[in-house]
């Protein structure tokens, strides 16, 4: 390995180290927001303790955010310095409003909400985790105009003076299409990455006689979201796919494993064989559901890897532009398994909560801890 590789592989697992606490973090701020929300409203005893129990992880999970992020920030320059060099004008100027307002946002208004219990009026507390919760996502949204600018670069000049790319339209980088699909999607996958930790660790403690009077609404309000963020997911991925096979249209042949220009295009479940197109022993495969999924039509047309391949070399000139197909593809298949197995689980554990019953069952407990993992699996 050498230097490049090294630098690739720190910051690849630093990313993925980091991630794993960004989204419970956004998602479990609005949780505690409701919750203070509904001890405000009624004036509940339970309400209060689920706030102070669940708020507590919200600040160890926070607190382990930024410590990650630091040290990722850092990166950029260390690991990406050319990159960093080359684009630094455009890529910069949203992680810096990130940093100097948001990420500010969120901490200033989490340290009043962290030491204001008893000190600030009660309507003016409960604002400050509000705020706090606002800040994540204005951080999140600034993050993903950074990264959809690198999928699909807007609002930005060569200068050939330099050598570099000047940015020349803010606004234009703040609207790209990408974060506008990929920021709700994102938002979705956090609430959905809460919800699943609200009802593990809830039906533990059920499991095991503790607080049920604080963990049998908790796991209520974590199957309500699980189920609205389900959707969410589902309706924002389906939006975020027809933009992606627009942009990036090698993206989602890859994703397939399609190498063969199709209309319309099937999606295969599962496949046996080869992902190269040379040999499928056997495909379970839905009809027109890829063509769906990139076009928005049963019967739209979508681009196939060996077509795309011999674009990217006309256009770029010799070179493989075809990513790891397998990854692709697997990965793909995760993610969506995953998404509907939530979704099964929250109408599973909501049916089960009828009628003032407890869902304690060995299935459901053991399902329910395991699928904690499944966001982050996604």
């Amino acid at each position: 390995m050498n230097a490049l590789d090294l630098a690739r592989w720190q910051f690849g697992i630093t990313t993925v180290y980091h991630f794993v606490f960004v989204p419970l973090t956004i998602g479990l701020s609005l949780v505690v927001a409701i919750m203070q929300t509904a001890w405000m409203r009624t004036g509940k005893e339970h309400y209060l303790r689920m706030t102070t129990f669940w708020g507590k992880l919200f600040l160890i999970n926070f607190a382990m955010g930024v410590v990650t992020g630091i040290v990722q920030e850092s990166q950029f320059g260390m690991n990406c310095s050319d990159y960093s060099r080359f684009v630094g004008d455009v890529f910069g100027a949203p992680l810096a409003i990130e940093g100097l307002l948001a990420f500010f946002l969120e901490s200033t208004f989490l340290g009043l909400w962290i030491f204001g219990w008893n000190r600030l009026p009660r309507r003016l507390h409960l604002a400050t985790i509000w705020a706090t919760s606002i800040g994540t996502m204005l951080s999140a949204y600034f993050i993903l105009a950074a990264n959809s600018w690198m999928q699909h670069p807007v609002g930005y000049a060569i200068n050939e003076a330099t050598g570099r790319a000047e940015l020349n339209d803010f606004g234009a980088v703040l609207t790209n299409p990408t974060v506008l699909v990929t920021f709700p999607h994102t938002m979705f996958a956090s609430f959905l990455t809460a919800a699943a930790v609200l009802v593990g660790i809830s039906v533990w403690h059920l499991r095991n006689g503790r607080e049920t009077a604080v963990y049998r609404p908790s796991i209520r309000l974590g199957l309500v979201f699980m189920l609205l963020s389900s959707i969410g997911v589902v309706v924002s991925g389906d939006l975020q796919a027809r933009v992606m096979t627009e942009q990036q249209p090698m993206k989602m042949a890859a994703a397939e494993a399609l190498w063969a220009t199709s209309a319309p295009a099937s999606f295969s479940l599962f496949t046996i064989g080869s992902l190269d197109g040379s040999e499928e022993v056997y495909s379970i495969r839905v009809p027109g559901v890829l063509s769906y999924m990139a076009t928005g039509s049963l019967d739209g047309e979508v681009e196939g890897i060996d077509d795309l391949q011999h674009q990217a070399e006309q256009e770029l000139g010799p070179g493989d532009y075809t990513p790891n197909v397998a990854l692709a593809y697997w990965s793909f298949r995760i993610m969506v398994g995953f998404g509907f197995l939530m979704g099964l689980l929250s109408l599973t554990g909501l049916w089960a909560l009828r009628r003032g019953r407890t869902p304690v069952s060995p299935w459901f407990y053991r399902a329910a801890v395991a699928m904690i993992a499944a966001p982050v699996r996604r």
